[in-house]
C-alpha cells in the first residue's frame, strides 16, 4: 500500500488574484468612533511617583535576640522616626525606653 504524497499538488493551474487595497480611514475618524463606542485608549496610565523609600537601618550591635510586638502603624512609625532622628538601632532604642521607664518606677 502507497500513501499519496500531500506536497505533489498541481499548481500548474494556480494563479494569485491581484491584491485589493482598501482605503484607510484617517485618526481621527477612527479616534471618534472608538470614544462614540466607548473603547478606551491602551496608552498606559500615568503612575504616582513612588514614595521615595525608608533609608535602611543596618548595624552590626552583637544582638541575636528577636522581639516581635504588635503595635499600631503610627506607634511603629514613630519608633522608627525616633531611631532614624537618634541614628540608633531599634534594640538600643529599645534598651533605652526600657532603661528610662525602669528608672521612673523605681523611682516612684
Amino acid at each position: 500500500m502507497s500513501r499519496a504524497n500531500p506536497l505533489d499538488l498541481a499548481l500548474d493551474e494556480f494563479t494569485p488574484r491581484e491584491r485589493e487595497d482598501k482605503p484607510r480611514a484617517d485618526r481621527e475618524t477612527v479616534a471618534q468612533v472608538a470614544k462614540d463606542n466607548g473603547f478606551v485608549s491602551r496608552d498606559p496610565k500615568k503612575v504616582a511617583e513612588a514614595a521615595t523609600p525608608r533609608r535602611q537601618r543596618r548595624f552590626t550591635t552583637g544582638r541575636n535576640q528577636q522581639i516581635n510586638i504588635k503595635a499600631t502603624a503610627e506607634t511603629v512609625a514613630r519608633f522608627n522616626a525616633l531611631a532614624d532622628e537618634l541614628n540608633l538601632p531599634a534594640g538600643a532604642l529599645l534598651e533605652r525606653a526600657v532603661q528610662i521607664l525602669e528608672e521612673k518606677y523605681k523611682r516612684g
